[in-house]
């Protein structure tokens, strides 16, 4: 090979390589960075909207217990009159500002009052002016249109409600007929990335949700060719300049030599003589303007460099809202590492104690560095900030995980590497990332909180009635898909009203507290106890067939017959008791969960007709 072609290789190799993969390795970042965002403004969009559908139905479920407890329309359940049973409903609908309100009612069949109009159902149980079971309501408080505007200005993006039907509300002016659940597509003329869910529906209808956000990919795709346009022209131009220069070094190799390794060192600001006219004094001059540019290029990639780090803080502030702590951690540990030039990294959180962390999340080869980690770990324990620890040749830097208020210490953010230390732009940058991970922490514990109350009820502490039929849906479709047996037993406080009316409201909320008590500590650790409403309870028992059922009802009843409550309002103390019934799905059996729940509500009203303060086994 020649000395011209070997440089023609060398300024390839040198030069046009690295211009490539930085090309290619800006686009791929920029079009990751687009898509993320894009996906992660859908993600967020969708969990808000669900948590608004659930807002609405448990507001629906409020109202439902209200129409439910409504005098009249009970007194005209009781008298079996239609028309009366309509105009009662229809009141009870415009008193409670209902969107749609449908009964249904074992004598009187199907009724309907509102506009007709109404999504994010809940369903009640109606009861006559008796007290006892007359049927089912289903109630909605929003309409399709108003749920679609108020989602899309949370959300910030398009809405589309569909029934079975087509659309019924969209904040698009031409929303299609049917949408894909994910995907893309275009409206009118712009380009949009959807996701969305499905919802139940009134009666055995479903609609579908979904959510819609411009998909600005299209112009990542635009400015990628330009820049693979201007690539292709420079790398043109400069293979053309190198084949030109080439030639005329063949003389004075030895004096450009020089120049090349003074500009190795990193001496850009080299130049190589340049007397006489001779086509090596030419090719010194170019070789001085390539240092020039090499100097104009390094001064790029250091503003490349800052944009990187305007990147990497970018994802910091994303990571301060996402929901899911381990995930959150190991992007930070990644973009960590990747910011400070680390060879290893890791994050720990703390298990209760101020002493002790658990490490959650990893990048490289930590085990190489642990003892120098653990050191550096401990010491910014104790100084309450970041700490820097050498150990022989391993550095490693430690940052406190802390709370926004108080400053309680949740963890630590560490990396490590060989050989040299950290500067203050690697430790401001884990600074920064340590203080959004604390901020995602802490929004993740609150998160959990929110969805801890959703399903437990304040009083007694019992799962609430929704989770109870989530689970209970759960563990029938189990039982009858792999087999095996649920038990359920249902029990009511007997004369509970006399209790509140003889002693007042805060002596029978020291009732209810007690016998949730008695329940949770007769439960086992698979067992769901909940509080069906008002005074009624359940306990859904997977894995237990009748027999099992009727005995744990037994025992819990019997406990609370035990039970000595003090009076709040003076001496003495209070004896209570409950009514229970039990019922179990077999290996064998085909119900549902609603029938299943029915059979045990039934066998609870026959213990209670027949004397109270006993258990009775389902038909």
């Amino acid at each position: 090979m020649s000395f011209r072609n070997r440089l023609t290789f060398f300024f390839v190799v040198l030069v046009i390589l690295p211009m490539i993969v930085v090309a290619f390795v800006g686009f791929v970042l920029a079009d990751d960075s687009e898509e993320g965002q894009i996906n992660a403004q859908l993600s967020t969009a969708e969990r808000a909207t669900i948590g608004l559908f659930r807002e609405f139905q448990d507001r629906a479920e409020a109202t439902g217990r209200t129409i439910g407890r409504n005098r009249d329309l009970a007194g005209a359940i009781q008298s079996g009159d239609r028309p009366q049973i309509q105009a009662r409903l229809d009141e009870a609908a415009r008193a409670t500002r209902s969107r749609r309100v449908v009964m249904r009612l074992e004598e009187a069949g199907r009724l309907e009052a509102g506009s007709g109009d109404g999504v994010a159902p809940a369903r009640t149980w109606l009861v006559d002016s008796q007290g006892d079971a007359a049927g089912e309501l289903t109630t909605s408080v929003v309409s399709a249109e108003e749920f679609a505007r108020l989602a899309a200005r949370v959300t910030g993006a398009e809405v589309v409600i569909q029934g079975p039907d087509g659309p019924l509300a969209s904040t698009l002016s031409d929303a299609p007929r049917r949408l894909p659940e994910r995907g893309k597509l275009e409206v009118d003329g712009r380009d949009f990335r959807l996701t969305g869910f499905d919802a139940p529906g009134f009666e055995t209808d479903r609609i579908a949700v979904r959510l819609l956000a411009d998909d600005d990919t299209q112009g990542v795709s635009a400015s990628a060719l330009e820049v693979i346009s201007i690539l292709a022209i420079a790398l043109i131009l400069a293979f053309a300049f190198a084949l030109t220069v080439s030639r005329s070094l063949q003389a004075q190799i030895q004096r450009l030599l020089d120049a090349a390794r003074r500009l190795a060192s990193g001496d850009f600001r080299v130049a190589v003589p340049t007397e006489g006219n001779d086509e090596f004094a030419a090719l010194g001059t170019e070789f001085n303007l390539m240092a020039r540019e090499l100097e104009r290029r390094l001064e790029e990639l250091q503003l490349e460099r800052s944009r990187l780090r305007g990147a990497i803080r970018r994802v910091g502030e994303s990571t301060a809202k996402g929901l899911d702590r381990d995930a959150t951690l190991t992007i930070v540990v990644q973009t960590a590492v990747d910011g400070v030039g680390a060879a290893a990294g890791r994050a720990a959180i703390g298990d209760g104690t101020v002493r002790r962390f658990d490490e959650v999340a990893s990048e490289g080869d930590v085990d190489s560095f642990r003892d120098a980690i653990g050191a550096a770990e401990a010491a910014a324990l104790d100084a309450e900030r970041a700490v820097e620890i050498q150990m022989e040749d391993a550095y490693a830097l430690a940052h406190p995980l802390r709370t926004t208020e108080g400053g309680r210490v949740l963890g630590m953010i560490s990396v490590a590497r060989s050989g040299s230390g950290f500067n203050d732009g690697e430790r401001e940058l884990l600074s920064y990332l340590s203080n959004q991970a604390g901020v995602s922490i802490e929004n993740v514990d609150l998160h959990e909180t929110v969805q801890r109350q959703a399903v437990t009820d304040e009083l007694t502490g019992l799962f609430n009635h929704r989770r109870f039929q989530e689970v209970m849906a759960t563990e029938v479709e189990r039982a009858k898909r792999y087999g095996g047996a649920v038990g359920l037993i249902m029990l009511d406080l007997d004369n509970f009203k006399r209790v509140n009316d003889t002693y007042g409201h805060m002596q029978g909320d020291l009732v209810l507290r007690e016998v949730a008590r008695v329940l949770k500590e007769s439960s086992r650790e698979i067992d769901e106890p909940a509080r069906y409403g008002g005074e009624e309870m359940a306990v859904a028992l997977p894995g237990t067939d009748l027999e099992g059922a009727y005995l744990f009802a037994e025992r819990v009843r019997r406990s609370i017959d035990e039970l000595e409550l003090p009076l709040i309002d003076g001496p003495g103390t209070l004896h209570v008791t409950a009514s229970f019934g039990a019922a179990a799905l077999g290996e064998d059996g085909d119900a549902d969960k609603d029938a299943l729940v029915a059979a045990a509500d039934a066998a609870l009203y026959r213990a209670k007709r027949s004397g109270k303060n006993r258990t009775v086994r389902a038909g």
